[in-house]
């Protein structure tokens, strides 16, 4: 589905959240808080539109947004319980096609980062692969609590822009 931007901003309440509302990964208070922004001029105006509120939020608020976050390679994807946009991501990354190995130092760093952040690791998986997502999970576990907060938002940030650019044409320039 890709949608002009007249389209996103003709659609009733209910139909924009129904659409959009996992854009920001189970967060559809979000979507329904930025509707009441329309019309939207544009694309970008509606990504800014959703990071600004985001942005706007006390820490506690964005801490609530990343433990909205499944595990990568969690047991929401063995169980089948992910969203399917979080599903399409994972796999992509190969998440879902970890070596036992793999799949032991995964959950062992879920586990450490959880314990030490309080909310799971986010990284925008579509433009990274396991290799560097074990990585940077890795790494990632070393900073301070206010740094990793702040990174896991702005992964949240890269997620929903390509989230939302699967649902919404982005800006283009305007036609005769």
């Amino acid at each position: 589905m890709n949608m002009d931007i007249a389209a996103v901003n003709a659609l009733p309440y209910e139909d924009f959240v129904n659409i959009l509302g996992n854009v920001v990964e189970r967060c559809p208070i979000i979507t329904a808080a930025v509707w009441s922004r329309r019309p939207f001029l544009s694309f970008s105006d509606l990504e800014g539109a959703i990071s600004e509120f985001i942005d706007a939020l006390p820490e506690s608020g964005k801490e609530g947004i990343l433990r909205c976050h499944p595990d990568l390679a969690g047991r929401d994807l063995q169980s089948g319980t992910l969203t399917r946009e979080s599903h399409q991501e994972q796999a992509g990354a190969g998440m879902d096609a970890l070596n036992s190995a793999e799949a032991s130092r995964m959950a062992r760093l879920n586990q450490e980062y959880k314990e030490r952040f309080g909310f799971p690791f986010v990284i925008c998986a579509r433009m990274n692969d396991k290799a560097n997502i074990l990585r940077q999970l890795f790494e990632r576990c070393q900073n301070e609590r206010a740094v990793e907060r702040a990174r896991g938002i702005e992964e949240v940030k890269k997620i929903s822009r390509l989230r939302l650019q699967s649902l919404v044409l982005t800006d283009a320039p305007n036609k005769l």
